[in-house]
């Protein structure tokens, strides 16, 4: 079968955001009903919200008048939106209340195998056509009213969480950043018609691709939020002061960032849908055919380049096991995780070996079977292992034994994405945290193993069925 390289969204043209007509009445949705995702052998069915007031069309000016200013000195004003004696009380409600009423809804939670199927088609309700659209049209329509009814109560949900963070986090600069791109984000979409046609659903896309780019540095940007927080409680509290035990911010950095994964697959895989050409085995950004092996040598060979290009060497790394194995996933999560692994184990081999001294091979091991409950990957490397007084850090948000990369003084963060090969090879501690939470998205999991003065081995767990609904926070 044929293999491709881990897909992300492509890049899509950027039209200049136009007003909405605001709706006279609220339209009869084309799909009054989408299906989610199976329960206990059922479908489970979700009444899909009607276009909002078309008072919100206010909100549209607002935006329109640059109210909502992406900008880490200046903060949008959403004191009082609604102010007019024109409008009804509920239409007076300010910012705060609108958001706070719209996080206390309930989020839906979706599977990998729905997300597929819904990609493919096969949850359309059958022999509703009256509009004439081609089944392709009639699945991005379907796609694009759950997004426009799900995302606002995922987005208002971490707005509420970033107002009100331990340690003083909530306070610092970066994270204020990411607040203000969440909240003009809710706002953008809580302001846009419930689509209802194939033109209205190509304006929501796009709109959509400049929030997905908009979020592009958050995981970075929140880096540097805690970077900023540690620089000012040890100012406050001594240069000694350790952050990386504060349980409650590494919990809410946990569930920040996994519903952070579940917005973006659900814009990613939108996305992607609206290319009509689809490489082989791929749906959106889903391949049916993922190659753990093919992705491992990708991912030894960016992680060999970053190694060598900061140690001046690099050690070899040898895929062996179940080499012809593919499965149903999304590529560019394992590259990622694999990616990581390798990056972890070349950096610690290199520094726990002298320099000149052969460095022994890492090993990527892959087990799999056709009764098997999930595809394993063992990355085993002999870089000196990791004490076991550092073992229940690990996962640790908070925690890193290398320079941090800010510190450094490294001007990439400013603008970076999630990750690629040209960031530091370490530093941020995020690697092993974020990778367990690609892995657990699905119903996997990262675990790890290690053997002080002699190396470590990694065990990342992928679930075969993609039947399991993504843990919502």
């Amino acid at each position: 079968a044929a293999v491709h390289p881990p897909r992300f969204p492509s890049p899509r043209p950027q039209p200049q955001l136009q007003p909405q007509t605001p709706h006279a009445s609220n339209p009869t949705p084309l799909l009054p009903e989408l299906i989610v995702g199976e329960q206990a052998g059922r479908g489970e069915r979700i009444c899909v919200l009607a276009p909002l007031p078309s008072s919100l069309s206010f909100l549209m000016r607002l935006v329109l008048r640059g109210a909502l200013r992406r900008s880490a000195t200046m903060r949008p004003s959403f004191s009082r939106l609604f102010s007019s004696s024109d409008y009804s009380n509920r239409e007076r409600e300010s910012f705060e209340e609108e958001l706070e009423r719209v996080a206390q809804r309930s989020q839906t939670s979706v599977s990998l195998k729905a997300t597929l199927d819904t990609g493919l088609g096969l949850l359309l309700p059958e022999g509703d056509n009256s509009n004439g659209m081609t089944r392709r049209e009639r699945t991005l329509l379907q796609i694009a009213t759950f997004l426009k009814r799900e995302l606002p109560v995922r987005l208002a949900r971490r707005v509420v969480e970033l107002k009100a963070l331990p340690e003083g986090l909530d306070q610092m600069p970066s994270v204020n950043r990411v607040r203000e791109w969440y909240e003009q984000s809710f706002v953008e979409i809580r302001s846009f018609p419930t689509p209802s046609n194939v033109s209205e659903e190509a304006k929501f896309a796009d709109l959509l691709h400049r929030i997905y780019e908009r979020h592009a540095p958050t995981l970075v940007t929140m880096a540097r939020g805690v970077h900023e927080l540690k620089q000012t409680l040890k100012a406050e509290r001594g240069p000694d002061y350790d952050l990386s035990d504060a349980a409650e911010i590494h919990g809410f950095l946990d569930t920040f960032y996994m519903s952070r994964i579940g917005v973006r697959i659900l814009i990613g895989q939108y996305l992607e849908l609206h290319n009509e050409q689809q490489p082989e085995g791929y749906v959106g950004l889903i391949n049916r055919e993922t190659s753990p092996a093919f992705l491992a040598e990708q991912a030894a060979a960016d992680a060999t380049y970053l190694c060598d290009r900061t140690h001046g060497d690099a050690p070899e790394v040898l895929i062996e096991g179940a080499t012809g194995c593919t499965f149903t996933y999304i590529p560019s999560h394992l590259y990622y995780c694999l990616f990581e692994l390798l990056k972890n184990s070349a950096r610690a081999v290199c520094e726990s070996h002298s320099v000149g001294a052969h460095l022994p091979p890492i090993k990527v091991i892959i087990a799999d079977g056709e009764k098997n409950e999930d595809v394993v990957i063992k990355v085993s490397d002999e870089g000196g292992g990791i004490p076991r007084s550092h073992m229940p850090r690990i996962f640790s948000y908070l925690f890193t034994t290398a320079t941090p990369a800010f510190d450094a003084g490294s001007s990439i963060f400013s603008s970076a994405g999630d990750h690629d090969r040209e960031s530091p090879l370490a530093g941020l501690g995020y690697g092993l945290p974020i990778s367990r939470t690609y892995a657990r998205y699905f119903g996997g999991d990262l675990n790890i193993m290690s053997m002080e003065g002699y190396g470590t081995d990694a065990f990342l767990h992928l679930s075969r069925l993609g039947n399991r609904a993504e843990p919502l926070p």
